[in-house]
């Protein structure tokens, strides 16, 4: 039972609860103990003291006092609202959940209990469950015009769009006093019924709905917008030709307006000219429309396309754009357009090289000649117009004309990296941040070469120049608390090829855990969204969050763990004596060994430098307001998520999300396939084959997880439960159990003769099913007599023969280097 209080006592509690409230956690601390010493056994006193100890990041001890706040009373409904916070706090939410709806049981008149319920519930996407909470809020309190939009929103994220409607056209007809014109919140949630309204497809509905709001509506654009797209729709083509010229009078560099506009009209794709017209009346209105002259190019064929070029290229080149190219690169897929655009600004170099006034009396050279060398340096150094010796010359070029000029030795790095030379592409983009040391972005560009150069240390110094100085862990931690994803993937790359596995972990880790932040801040937008009336952009919000997990920067990190999780898996078979040598895992033992010593004497140079930093802070500055306390690291160098004993299971946590939210990328299921094929999970691996034949059957890689797929099942086909059994050998179709593999792989290869990524997947299958070693090492070598051959699949030639420990090696580096001088590489 639970120990009655006093009338001081309980207004002692009451004052720890507002301290609690207000963040004053010592006083709220003080007056706790001070009730615990008369009542060492009330609950609720007990779980407030939990839940202040716990902001104060002793999370252990909050938990194990909240527990015992339960025992003490376990019908009080304080105690499990405190006790599903402190679960929430550690993001068990599913726990949380269980504890709020217990405390609600407890006390159902509660509106504090009832709206965290139902934040989880929208955070976990339990949709039935959000609707009953918001339902229950709103015959709580049904003078809130938020419980009603959210209750509708509960209802249209659940798929119901009918009864979305319906409750908010119940709180429109029960206004007695209609919303002033200038409420935003009633002009959003009109907006929001609207949006509603067009989901379902009504759209004759929605716009009768949306001429009845217009007048008054606040958000004029999304008003045009909208009804120029019903009127699109339901293909009353006059009025919605008008519509789209209203909203390009309004903005007139609007792409999606232009096109639109074109498809209403209905002019032929064939019909240039009258296609044409529509984006000339634009340029004559506003000749200073960059969006009316450029977009035709994207159609034009021929010497219409020549014609249009040459006017916008002349014109862009004359007032000296940089983002010219830029504008202009997407065309280069069409190689006629390519070749046109290339001779185009040849010809306009030549014009500028020709007349004499390209020079000024003072000697020096105008805006159009570096304008055009620019471009016609970005031109060569393009993947397809790629030819690098020309690039340099034309970059050169325009070097001499201005030497201080950043574009110019950034392009310059931009091609020395593409070259394969990755140190004198770092070079050369550090003296581009050294001609203007205020610019970030070029800052950023320069570190982020450095760290392809594997300079780690050089690069965090780099960074560190527009950091914040008072950083208590230095830039790195300034970086982590800015979420720079990009620079913290490069530099986990970076320790993977310098062979830091711990660091490269540590920084794959803090991108993972960057994504769970952003999974984790819509959790304040539950409730700050449907209080300010942001109802649209939080719908947007939640359908973005769903698919967080498909952005390229997390694809990438959780690749790089992946590789590195599996390549300690393999080492540790190696040293079991399951597969590999030992000669070769205890060369990349010492390696580790290695990089974990020079880790460690990093980490306390940076402890150094952080004491003197300290040191020589001046006594007399006056000191900023007392931060939250700084959560120490207890593992800075990745050393314990280095040793962990179960590495497969590390790399499923990555690849998890990939599987779920990229299901058509093909790296993805390759490296799905890696995962489970280690794990035994045979048809796991199966699924991610097949998923990346149906996505690319011709890539190299998947070629030889087909090889062997199929001599995994011929070994371990027996062993396995029938039923597992009989899906496998349903499902495997690509290679018969009883075909030779041997000649399947054979045929692979002469059928993909001249691609040396094939050819050199076929060695490494050929290798794997037993061929002769040597006769492998020589095939290998040999793919550097492909004509098609790149500096890439070179050096992935060249890290297979040194893993093989092959005697190939030294000769193979020798004419590589000989073949690519500037590859870094081969050097």
């Amino acid at each position: 039972m639970p120990q009655p209080l006093t009338s001081k006592e309980s207004s002692l509690f009451r004052q720890v609860i507002r301290n609690y409230e207000d963040k004053q956690y010592k006083r709220g601390l003080k007056a706790a103990e001070q009730i615990l010493k008369k009542n060492p056994k009330h609950g609720d006193t007990m779980a407030m003291k939990a839940l202040i100890i716990n902001q104060q990041g002793k999370t252990d001890e909050a938990f194990a006092l909240g527990k015992e706040a339960l025992t003490a009373d376990m019908k009080s409904h304080i105690c499990w609202h405190v006790y599903g916070l402190l679960y929430r706090h550690q993001k068990n939410f599913e726990e949380a959940i269980k504890a709020y709806k217990f405390a609600l049981k407890l006390e159902p008149e509660s509106h504090q209990i009832q709206r965290d319920l139902a934040f989880l519930q929208i955070q976990m996407r339990d949709y039935q469950g959000y609707i009953q909470s918001r339902t229950a809020m709103l015959q709580a309190r049904p003078q809130l015009r938020q419980n009603w939009t959210a209750l509708a929103v509960a209802h249209h994220l659940a798929g119901n769009l009918d009864q979305a409607e319906k409750v908010l056209t119940t709180y429109e007809d029960s206004l007695k006093v209609p919303p002033s014109k200038t409420d935003y919140e009633n002009s959003e949630a009109v907006m929001y019924k609207n949006s509603i309204i067009a989901e379902t497809q009504n759209y004759q509905k929605a716009l009768d709905h949306l001429e009845s709001i217009a007048p008054h509506n606040l958000d004029r654009l999304a008003v045009l917008e909208v009804r120029a797209e019903y009127l699109s729709k339901l293909g009353r083509k006059e009025e919605a030709v008008e519509a789209y010229h209203d909203l390009l009078d309004r903005n007139s560099e609007h792409p999606d307006y232009y096109t639109k506009l074109v498809a209403i009209l209905g002019a032929d794709t064939s019909d240039y000219s009258s296609r044409k017209a529509v984006y000339d009346e634009y340029a004559e209105k506003n000749p200073r429309c960059d969006a009316a002259k450029r977009l035709p190019l994207d159609f034009l064929t021929g010497d219409d396309f020549r014609k249009a070029a040459q006017s916008y290229l002349s014109f862009m080149l004359d007032k000296g754009v940089p983002s010219t190219f830029a504008n202009l690169k997407h065309l280069y897929t069409d190689p006629s357009k390519r070749d046109t655009l290339g001779s185009l600004a040849h010809e306009y170099l030549e014009s500028k090289h020709a007349s004499s006034e390209n020079v000024t009396t003072n000697g020096d050279a105008l805006k159009e000649e570096p304008a055009a060398l620019y471009y016609l340096a970005q031109h060569y150094n393009y993947h397809l117009s790629r030819d690098l010796a020309k690039a340099m010359e034309y970059v050169n070029k325009g070097i001499d004309l201005l030497p201080s000029n950043v574009e110019f030795h950034m392009t310059k790095a931009r091609i020395w990296k593409h070259y394969g030379n990755t140190q004198k592409a770092s070079e050369t983009m550090d003296q581009a941040r050294k001609l203007d040391l205020k610019d970030r972005y070029i800052n950023t560009k320069a570190a982020k070469y450095q760290l392809r150069n594997d300079e780690n240390e050089t690069a965090l110094k780099t960074m560190g120049l527009f950091t914040r100085n008072d950083s208590p862990g230095g830039p790195l931690n300034d970086l982590l608390d800015m979420q720079s994803v990009w620079y913290l993937t490069e530099d986990g790359e970076a320790w993977v090829r310098s062979g830091n596995i711990g660091l490269a972990l540590k920084r794959f880790h803090a991108v993972y855990n960057i994504f769970e932040v952003w999974q984790e801040d819509q959790f304040d937008f539950h409730s700050f969204s449907l209080r300010k009336g942001q109802i649209r952009a939080y719908v947007d919000m939640i359908r973005w969050e769903d698919h967080i997990r498909e952005h390229p920067f997390y694809t990438r990190a959780a690749l790089g763990a992946i590789a590195v999780y599996l390549s300690m898996y393999d080492s540790t078979q190696a040293t079991n004596g399951v597969g590999g040598s030992a000669g070769t895992n205890g060369d990349e033992a010492a390696e580790k060994k290695k990089a974990a010593k020079k880790a460690k004497r990093e980490a306390q140079k940076a402890e150094r430098e952080a004491v003197e930093r300290a040191a020589k802070q001046d006594p007399n500055k006056p000191k900023g307001a007392v931060a939250e306390p700084v959560k120490k690291d207890d593992d800075p160098n990745g050393l314990k998520l280095a040793a962990t004993t179960d590495p497969l299971a590390e790399a499923t946590k990555f690849l998890a999300p990939i599987l779920q939210f990229s299901p058509n990328y093909i790296d993805g299921q390759i490296a799905g396939f890696e995962v489970f094929i280690r794990r035994e999970k045979y048809v796991l691996a199966l699924r991610c084959l097949n998923a990346a034949l149906a996505i690319d059957p011709d890539n190299s890689t998947v070629h030889e997880q087909v090889v062997r797929f199929r001599l995994a099942l011929n070994s371990k086909i027996k062993s396995l439960p029938s039923k597992v059994a009989e899906v496998l050998k349903s499902r495997f179709t690509t290679v018969d159990a009883f075909a030779d593999l041997k000649k399947f792989n054979a045929d692979y290869q002469e059928k993909h003769r001249d691609s040396p990524s094939h050819v050199i997947s076929a060695i490494k299958s050929e290798r794997l099913l037993g061929e002769d070693k040597k006769k492998s090492e020589k095939g290998l070598a040999g793919v550097l007599g492909l004509k098609a051959i790149e500096y890439e699949q070179a050096a992935e030639a060249f890290a297979l023969l040194k893993q093989w420990r092959s005697s190939e090696v030294d000769t193979f580096k020798a004419a590589a280097h000989e073949k690519w001088p500037e590859v870094t590489a081969f050097a």
